[in-house]
């Protein structure tokens, strides 16, 4: 009798312990679940124009990289490893913008408006296209330069003036990344 005394009363601790962890483990979880999701659900008018905005920007940013990596041996590899170096960069942050403007209720359809500072007409974008070597090369990166210093004034605006922490916390990158590309583009265009 003892020894099944001694058995339950084990048992029952261990079940105990158990159901004491599973708790805190999903205290601990719901809690960090529900932080996360407060911090995203703070926005206000000019974090949903810096991610409208900044959306299609960087979709024409990873077109432009792309056209220009499609050609080949035929331009300057350390330009066209900058093109794939602003692909990496802005690939991500589509994603990410793309999943604030959802978390949001916000649209995210906005389509390119070639309008926008920084942004390519339909004719430059067919330049580029029809562009080869040095001359392509040269392209790309005046037109990226342009492309980038109207980043970093949407970027700005966003750090100045933006609430969500996180939006804000990548415009700062975009601003820093985006401002060290622009002195690399243009030591690329003085030496080519």
């Amino acid at each position: 009798m003892n020894r099944t005394k001694t058995l339950l009363i084990g048992a029952t601790a261990i079940v105990a312990a158990l159901t004491l962890a599973g708790c805190a483990d999903t205290s601990s979880d719901t809690a960090s679940d529900t932080s996360a999701s407060s911090e995203s659900a703070v926005f206000n008018d000019q974090d949903v124009m810096f991610a409208q905005m900044m959306l299609p920007h960087h979709k024409q940013a990873v077109e432009m990289s792309d056209t220009f990596i499609a050609k080949g041996d035929s331009v300057d590899s350390d330009v066209a490893t900058l093109a794939e170096t602003i692909k990496d960069e802005q690939g991500p942050e589509i994603e990410q913008l793309t999943t604030w403007l959802d978390d949001w209720g916000q649209d995210t359809s906005a389509s390119m408006d070639h309008s926008m500072d920084g942004m390519m007409s339909e004719s430059d974008m067919t330049a580029l296209d029809d562009a080869e070597g040095t001359d392509a090369s040269r392209l790309f990166l005046e037109q990226m330069t342009e492309h980038h210093k109207g980043a970093v004034d949407m970027a700005q605006q966003e750090v100045d003036g933006g609430e969500n922490p996180d939006a804000v916390e990548m415009a700062k990158n975009i601003v820093e990344s985006q401002t060290a590309q622009i002195d690399q583009m243009e030591s690329l265009l003085s030496s080519l």
